[in-house]
């Protein structure tokens, strides 16, 4: 059994969703598809995939070879690659994962910018507001607003976030705008969860930190939907920057407290140690960083 030619087949059903798929990609017929799969399940002594008439799905045993004939399949291609005369001109599937709003905002133009310039390419973008296993969820790079300690990571700084206070104009017109921190523990306050826990914000007075309890009748774990609230005047709200720069730039919300505010969130691509540096890959992460320093 020629060992490769069963793993890119095996990659090739889970890439196209069913045997069909990956018989058309593969330019053999479906039989031929089902005949090396069985083959490399005897070989294996594992099953690797649960098929009925509709779908597929990946075995647990599936998932990690998954991963390890990727890994192979990519190496073999980088070192043929190597062997050529044209190096150039990177080729293949990058898979990259983001948040959902900073991925929309920044991520996706950048996204777009390698793909008009690298014509062979494909990016799989994944939007998502949680943190990525990059291993076990075959991601070749993550957008991470954080501070990172995966030392099995490596991180390429391309900014950092700030988290600002905002109030709409009709608010800060009716009430006494905040001088301190402290004046927000009687406020009105948009308690979004994802940045920050629901009853207590974080400052930094002269450097050292400084905790304020929030309270108001709004607490909400969407972004969206607690700077709209933000927006029409409810309370204040702690926000990312990048969330709301197109509000703060259009004038329907305002920063205030801005001396007071905490360390800066760094923004890093990552991606993982173990994973083989292709072409595709390193001039992927050349493109974002250029792209994404600077953008926000």
């Amino acid at each position: 059994m020629d060992k490769l030619l069963a793993m890119r087949t095996f990659v090739g059903i889970v890439d196209g969703g069913s045997l069909t798929a990956a018989a058309g990609a593969c330019g053999k017929s479906l039989p031929s598809v089902v005949r090396t799969l069985a083959m490399l399940e005897d070989n294996l002594g594992v099953r690797l995939l649960n098929r009925t008439t509709r779908r597929i799905a990946l075995t647990e045993e599936g998932r990690r070879y998954l991963q390890s004939c990727r890994r192979i399949l990519n190496e073999v291609e980088e070192a043929e690659r190597a062997m050529s005369q044209d190096q150039t001109e990177p080729k293949g599937l990058v898979r990259v994962t983001a948040p959902v709003l900073f991925g929309s905002m920044h991520v996706a133009p950048a996204v777009s910018v390698f793909l008009r310039r690298y014509r062979q390419t494909q990016v799989d973008l994944v939007l998502l507001d949680r943190v990525v296993n990059l291993l076990e969820e075959d991601v070749d790079v993550a957008v991470r607003i954080s501070r990172l300690s995966d030392s099995s990571m490596v991180a390429i700084p391309v900014g950092t976030i700030r988290r600002v206070v905002c109030a709409s104009p009709d608010l800060l017109s009716t009430t006494a705008q905040p001088q301190r921190p402290q004046d927000l523990a009687g406020s009105q306050c948009i308690r979004f969860t994802g940045i920050a826990p629901a009853t207590r914000w974080e400052f930094s007075v002269h450097g050292k930190p400084l905790t304020v309890p929030v309270g108001g009748s709004f607490k909400c774990n969407q972004a969206a939907a607690a700077i709209d609230a933000c927006a029409a005047g409810l309370g204040y709200g702690m926000f990312l920057s990048y969330q709301v720069a197109p509000l703060v730039e259009a004038g329907q919300l305002q920063i205030v407290l801005a001396e007071y505010e905490p360390e800066p969130i760094p923004v890093s691509l990552v991606y993982s140690t173990s994973r083989l540096m292709t072409t595709r890959i390193r001039v992927f992460l050349e493109v974002l960083t250029r792209e994404l320093r600077g953008a926000f």
